[in-house]
């Protein structure tokens, strides 16, 4: 990998990071704050969300008009829009899993970063599931 394309990476994350330390999506008690709407429900993640869709919006609008990155490397979008029994199943358990434990997949590492305990433990049955799932997928020819 080109020491550009490593830089790039390095402070893509390094932004994406400082964005959910700021917005407080990497505190899961906020997190869960916000999903509790029949208790004391704390909508001040609603502008971090909104602001997301909306950025993804115009990204992925800009991005299928396009056949490479800005570095010239192959675009990979997704092919498909059907939604299935696989969609549908992943999509429960992570919606679960996030309000179990006020953490879904990059505030968990970037709070594991920070040493919570919490998130490390998060992160790592994260990685095991999804290791998990890569070998039933492959035993089943998915």
């Amino acid at each position: 990998m080109a020491p550009l394309m490593i830089f790039i990476a390095f402070l893509s994350g390094l932004i994406f990071g400082l964005g959910l330390i700021i917005s407080g999506m990497a505190n899961p008690a906020k997190v869960l704050g916000f999903l509790d709407l029949a208790g004391d429900w704390d909508p001040s993640l609603i502008m971090v969300m909104a602001g997301a869709i909306v950025l993804g919006l115009a990204a992925f609008s800009w991005a299928k008009a396009r056949k490479q990155t800005l570095l010239g490397g192959a675009l990979n979008l997704p092919t498909t829009n059907k939604i299935d029994r696989r969609l549908i199943f992943g999509a429960l358990l992570f919606g679960i899993g996030w309000g179990i434990a006020g953490f879904c997949p990059g505030p968990a590492l970037v709070a594991s970063g920070m040493g919570l305990p919490k998130a490390l433990l998060f992160a790592g049955a994260m990685l095991a599931g999804m290791g998990i799932f890569e070998l039933l997928d492959r035993r089943h020819g998915g």
